[in-house]
């Protein structure tokens, strides 16, 4: 089993994190208003490059492989579309933003690129989903808003492959299908298990956590016909609506808040647990694979709930003292039995393979870290118990 690659980038939180086409450059923020861009250099990542234009934290950064573009979002409700041009001046490219139109109240929270990368998805506190695309004859990206029946925060957007369907998830404990269709952008989209008239902002599908937690995260898989939501009831969500089925697996760790699909069977989650796990089946159920994190269970753990957080002598002494009471020990031992030592904030696909499956995936996290990890590496000694998938 190969080893992860472990960076330590900062000693701050990395509220996000994408990788260039080539995956030779970095792009995160480090909870601030700057978006640094890192390049390897022997077995370090260097800032070689910052964008600053905004001016409060930036919550979501993505990277166009095809147009080399970076979109970033921000608190201070704006986006922007940065692009690499020459500079007369010193003869090097250097990155230039593009304005973004997007006509906000609230803060922007997460931001991700269309796959024909024409058009890009901001969510926001809004109650609003800002779908950009690129006005020529102004030179900037102007918005259209997807608004019903949106009740609260958007956390979550991700695209479906055919360009027009977008899920959100929602603090309103609510996943969604939204048909993001521009008539002088997209190509008439071919019928697909969630519908075949897709007007702009058309709801194609609308589906609650198990219990009523934040929908943190939402993922279409390779194909684009199955949704996956995490929510912070701590529960996965799979759902096929071609059935319709949909498949609940509920936690005893803590909740996920980022997720991405590896394969048409499997994805990746992470969280607050601070390791990423693997959840893999069909249409015939879910379950709970293991983890890619194997120094979780080289530490005595024997079932899904007692990794992570969970699995600390602090945790275990406030356990301890909460039943009984009172304590009389003396914690010295904080260190989590895991790579990432606080909240694992995004996962994203890294690396595809031969076959077209997600070979690597990449997270960072509140730690400052970022760790390289290979998909096929799955560990389930410390996750023997297997989850069973609640059909709903």
């Amino acid at each position: 089993m190969s080893a992860p690659e472990v960076y330590s980038i900062a000693q701050a939180p990395i509220t996000c994190h994408t990788f260039n086409a080539d995956r030779s450059q970095l792009a995160l923020s480090l909870n601030d208003n700057n978006i640094n861009i890192y390049t390897k250099q022997g077995k370090e990542w260097q800032v070689t490059e910052t964008l600053s234009e905004h001016d409060k934290a930036i919550t979501s950064v993505d990277w166009a492989p095809r147009t080399n573009c970076i979109v970033t979002a921000s608190q201070d409700r704006n986006a922007y579309v940065w692009s690499q041009s020459l500079d007369p001046n010193t003869g090097r490219m250097v990155w230039k933003p593009t304005l973004v139109l997007l006509r906000i109240n609230r803060a922007a929270t997460f931001v991700r690129w269309s796959p024909n990368e024409d058009k890009f998805a901001v969510a926001s506190g809004a109650r609003t989903i800002a779908i950009c695309s690129f006005d020529p004859e102004n030179n900037w990206w102007v918005a259209r808003h997807l608004k019903k029946p949106i009740r609260s925060t958007v956390l979550s957007v991700d695209w479906h492959p055919n360009n027009v369907l977008l899920a959100a998830g929602s603090a309103d404990m609510k996943a969604r299908v939204f048909s993001a269709y521009i008539k002088d952008v997209d190509k008439r989209p071919a019928p697909t298990v969630w519908g075949e008239k897709l007007p702009f902002n058309t709801v194609c599908g609308e589906y609650a956590s198990l219990t009523g937690g934040w929908v943190h995260a939402v993922g279409f898989s390779p194909s684009g016909d199955t949704l996956a939501f995490a929510s912070h009831d701590s529960s996965i969500t799979i759902v096929y609506p071609g059935g319709p089925m949909v498949y609940t697996i509920r936690l005893q760790s803590l909740p996920h808040v980022t997720l991405t699909w590896t394969a048409e069977d499997t994805l990746v989650a992470a969280g607050h647990d601070c390791q990423p796990i693997v959840y893999s089946g069909g249409p015939g159920g879910w379950s709970l694979a293991g983890t890619l994190d194997d120094s979780a269970t080289k530490t005595g753990a024997t079932r899904v709930g007692t990794v992570g957080r969970l699995n600390t002598a602090a945790f275990n002494a406030f356990r301890n003292a909460d039943t009984r009471g009172h304590t009389s020990e003396t914690v010295t031992d904080t260190e989590l039995h895991t790579i990432h030592q606080n909240t694992i904030t995004s996962v994203r696909p890294h690396e595809v393979g031969a076959g077209g499956s997600v070979a690597r995936v990449s997270t960072s996290g509140v730690d400052g870290k970022l760790v390289i990890w290979n998909v096929s590496a799955v560990s389930v000694g410390g996750l023997a118990g297997r989850l069973g998938a609640m059909r709903m």
